[in-house]
C-alpha cells in the first residue's frame, strides 16, 4: 500500500508540473502575440483591453453557472482584492508596451526580476524575516538587472524602465495574491482581475481602436483573452497538485519559450549581456527558492 501511496503522491506532483509548464506556455503565447500585433501598428491599450475582455467573459460566465447571487462577487477583502486586479492590469499594460520596442528574452529576463523584489519586500509588506542568504541572493539578482539592461549604455531604451514597472506591479500583484490565498475564491480574484481590466481599459480601446489587417491577427488578438484565463487557472490548478517550493523553478521555462519565440518569429537571439544577466537573476531566484524551502522544513533565522 505505502508504494501505491507514493506512486500516486508522484503523479501528482508531475501533473503540477505538467500544468505549470502549460500555464507559462500560454503566457509565453500572450507576449508573443501583443510583441506581433504591436508591430503590426495596433494601440497596446486595446491588446490589453482584448486580453482582459476574454478573461472578464469566461471568468463571469463561470461564476455565474452557481447563481447571480450577490455573495459569490462580494469580498470582506474587496479593496485589496481590486488592487490586486490593478496591479495585474498595470503589469500588463506596461510589458505590452515595451515588448514593442524591446526584444522578448530581455523583457522575460526583467520580468523574472519579480521573485527577487517579491523576497525584497515581503519583510515591510508581509512581516516575514529576510535573512543573511536571501538579503545576498537578492544584491546578486539586481547585479544581474543591472547587466541585463545596461543603464548606462549607449543600446540603453527607455522602454527598460516600463518593463521594470511591470515587473515590479507583478511583484507587488503576487504579494497580495499570497495575502488573499485561502481568504478569497480563487474564481472570485479571477472575476474580479477580468473586470477591472475590462471596463478600467474600455474607453482607451473605443478610442484608440484599429482592426487588425489580417484574420490571422483577429484570431491571435482575441485569443489572448481566452489564453491568459486558462494560464491562471493552469497556474492555480497546478499548486493544487505539488507545492510552490516543488513548482518555482519551472517557471523559468517561460524565458525559454520566450527565446524560442524571439528566433524562429522576429529572427531575433539574446545578446551576451542579456545571457549573463538573466543567467544571474535565474540562480538568485533559485538561491531564494532553495532557502525558502529550506527554512518552511527547518525554522532558522537566516
Amino acid at each position: 500500500m505505502s508504494g501505491l501511496l507514493a506512486k500516486a503522491n508522484e503523479d501528482r506532483v508531475m501533473t503540477g508540473i505538467v500544468l505549470m509548464l502549460g500555464a507559462y506556455l500560454f503566457f509565453a503565447f500572450i507576449d508573443v502575440s501583443a510583441k506581433w500585433l504591436a508591430l503590426a501598428g495596433l494601440p497596446a491599450l486595446q491588446l490589453a483591453f482584448m486580453r482582459y475582455l476574454g478573461h472578464f467573459l469566461i471568468s463571469l460566465f463561470l461564476i455565474a453557472k452557481g447563481g447571480l447571487s450577490m455573495n459569490r462577487f462580494s469580498s470582506e477583502k474587496m479593496g485589496l482584492v481590486l488592487l490586486r486586479a490593478a496591479l495585474l492590469m498595470g503589469s500588463t499594460i506596461l510589458n505590452f508596451i515595451s515588448v514593442r520596442y524591446l526584444p522578448l528574452t530581455l523583457t522575460s529576463t526583467i520580468l523574472f526580476s519579480a521573485p527577487i523584489i517579491i523576497c525584497a519586500l515581503s519583510w515591510p509588506l508581509l512581516g516575514e524575516r529576510v535573512g543573511f542568504w536571501r538579503w545576498s541572493a537578492i544584491m546578486i539578482g539586481f547585479v544581474g538587472i543591472l547587466i541585463a539592461i545596461r543603464p548606462f549604455d549607449e543600446s540603453f531604451h527607455w522602454a527598460v524602465t516600463l518593463s521594470l514597472g511591470a515587473a515590479f506591479c507583478f511583484a507587488l500583484y503576487s504579494i497580495l495574491t499570497r495575502k488573499l490565498a485561502g481568504i478569497v475564491a480563487v474564481d472570485t480574484m479571477q472575476f474580479y482581475s477580468g473586470l477591472v481590466g475590462t471596463m478600467v481599459l474600455l474607453p482607451f480601446a473605443v478610442s484608440l481602436w484599429q482592426n487588425p489587417a489580417t484574420g490571422f491577427d483577429w484570431t491571435i488578438m482575441v485569443a489572448m483573452g481566452i489564453f491568459g484565463w486558462l494560464g491562471h487557472q493552469l497556474l492555480t490548478n497546478a499548486h493544487r497538485f505539488a507545492p510552490a517550493s516543488t513548482l518555482t523553478p519551472f517557471g523559468y521555462t517561460f524565458i525559454l519559450y520566450l527565446t524560442l519565440a524571439s528566433y524562429f518569429v522576429f529572427d531575433h537571439l539574446p545578446d551576451r549581456w542579456t545571457i549573463l544577466g538573466g543567467s544571474i537573476i535565474i540562480v538568485s531566484g533559485l538561491i531564494i527558492w532553495f532557502r525558502e524551502r529550506k527554512l518552511s522544513r527547518v525554522p532558522d533565522p537566516m
